[in-house]
């Protein structure tokens, strides 16, 4: 395989239609791990959240039905995420990196009505390590940057480098919660492990090194869907 640097004109053959699934716990590095993909791979990168903020927005007929839920404090159903989502994958013309989406089995087999899958990639990360990654971010109140107070600390404490704003710890980063949202995950979202695995389409990787390391194992992971 003949890497790129997601700038050059020659983009690995194939990989511009590639289609993966990015599954790991909260505080894997998913959103981190999607972004350097999407450069590197030359496809999309769609994050449920982000669709959901986007179409909200947007004040779309999907996003007026999302934020109905939202402002009331509960989880938007299926049917609207998986219309968001097969929106989505439909205006492409190329592959993507789902971020976010599925959660649930169910979830993956309305999926497979939608799209087909060529690869799952399930970062692994020891639950000690997840806690002390989530417990010290920060993040902006002004612009929403996200800093790590040993990994990526501010170069001022307790203002952003990006716009001066106040840093502060989200509710769902404190240890307690922390822990709950990763019981959650082993209960509903683990599953999906075994039943990709099931489909022969998930790679495992290590996600407890370095972005770098993590990175790499990926691409490797990947090699023989170039």
């Amino acid at each position: 395989m003949t890497a790129t640097n997601g700038i050059n004109d020659n983009p690995i053959t194939g990989t511009m239609h590639l289609k993966i699934v990015l599954l790991g716990p909260p505080g894997s590095g998913k959103g981190t791990q999607a972004k350097r993909l999407m450069d590197e791979l030359r496809v999309a990168h769609i994050s449920t959240g982000d669709l959901l903020r986007e179409s909200v927005k947007a004040k779309s007929e999907l996003g007026v039905k999302a934020k109905e839920y939202m402002d009331a404090g509960k989880l938007v159903p299926d049917e609207l995420v998986i219309a968001l989502v097969s929106e989505k994958v439909s205006s492409l013309d190329g592959g993507f990196i789902l971020d976010g989406f599925p959660r649930t089995i169910d979830q993956a087999k309305r999926l497979e009505g939608i799209t087909s899958i060529d690869a799952v990639i399930n970062l692994n990360v020891d639950e000690g390590i997840l806690v002390e990654r989530l417990t010290k971010r920060r993040s902006c109140r002004e612009c929403g940057a996200v800093y790590h107070l040993l990994f990526n600390p501010p170069k001022e404490e307790g203002r952003c480098d990006k716009c001066g704003g106040e840093l502060y710890q989200r509710s769902d980063d404190t240890e307690s919660t922390v822990k709950q949202r990763l019981r959650t995950y082993r209960e509903s979202t683990l599953p999906l492990v075994e039943y990709y695995q099931s489909k022969g389409v998930l790679l495992n990787v290590d996600g407890g090194e370095d972005i770098s390391e993590v990175f790499h194992s990926i691409m490797k992971a990947l090699d023989p869907l170039m």
